[in-house]
């Protein structure tokens, strides 16, 4: 009970923070009038109980339809039409649990993931759209399909790589040949992603991908960005698996703890999918299709 409430202030901590760093109050009430010495007393409760609801109504509104806003996603929240589609998650909201909780698990998809694709769906209105795949080539010459689009594929690729603690499996024969060769072991793989999760400053992803050259490499990208965009100054691969070490992806849970959040991390990959993106894609240089 104690954990929740503190998660629950937590999350409204974040909406307080949004309002004051936006160039717009939120919490701007219409001004009250001034009240006659004929005005009684219950009619200025019934203001002031007004003016409190509308501030209220604000907290609630930012909170609900834009948390994004607080942690560092697009503003946009809320479903609309266009060429791409948020996916569903292939499993429920708590399934990760206790690795990635419900409650990061439904703003992360429901706001940030759909934040994402409302954007990148305005940025190509009345456009031809490819599919999300294929817009990954170019997305770096246009800054809102690069956060946006970008966004749209990292998080799509994300959630289909994750799975319940009972179903992670092991990587296939193939995939663990490559581990070992590549780096020496499973152990040795997981450290060296891990200290590459850890050492993003700021906001963006961890990989594990098919180099040119076809040998398992990993490295991480600010914000959005990801290997499958020309000039996103990361080692060249295919990837495979993805981490999102965003703050809002882990920071109800573990706080300023990344680096427990990325052990947890590795008791939910979906084993299954990883080697299939391997085999079935990146060892043959295409990149690795997702639902949206």
């Amino acid at each position: 009970q104690f954990q929740r409430q503190r998660r629950e202030m937590f999350v409204r901590v974040l909406a307080i923070g949004a309002i004051a760093a936006s160039t717009v109050d939120a919490f701007s009430a219409p001004a009250l009038p001034t009240l006659s010495s004929r005005s009684t007393t219950s009619s200025a409760v019934a203001l002031r109980m007004t003016e409190q609801n509308t501030r209220r109504g604000a907290l609630n509104a930012l909170f609900l339809g834009g948390l994004g806003l607080a942690v560092g996603a697009p503003a946009s929240s809320h479903a609309e039409g266009g060429p791409y589609k948020l996916p569903p998650l292939p499993y429920d909201y708590a399934a990760l649990e206790p690795a990635i909780d419900e409650m990061t698990m439904k703003i992360h998809h429901d706001k940030h993931h759909q934040a994402y694709v409302n954007n990148v769906n305005k940025a190509l209105e009345g456009k031809d759209a490819p599919s999300i795949t294929a817009l990954q080539k170019d997305a770096m010459k246009s800054p809102a399909l690069r956060n946006n689009g970008g966004g749209h594929y990292n998080h799509a690729l994300f959630w289909s790589t994750l799975s319940p603690v009972a179903s992670s499996g092991k990587p296939s024969a193939a995939l663990q040949k490559a581990i070992d060769e590549a780096f020496g072991s499973t152990d040795k793989m997981v450290e060296a992603f891990s200290g590459c999760a850890a050492k993003r400053f700021g906001s963006g992803w961890a990989w594990l991908g098919v180099s040119p050259e076809g040998k398992l490499v990993i490295d991480s990208t600010p914000n959005q960005d990801n290997p499958l965009m020309e000039g996103a100054g990361c080692a060249k691969m295919i990837p495979v698996l993805g981490l999102d070490v965003w703050e809002h992806a882990y920071y109800l849970k573990y706080q300023n703890k990344r680096p427990e959040y990325i052990k947890a991390f590795f008791s939910v990959i979906n084993w299954g999918v990883v080697s299939k993106n391997y085999a079935d894609f990146a060892v043959k240089g295409l990149p690795v299709p997702v639902q949206g």
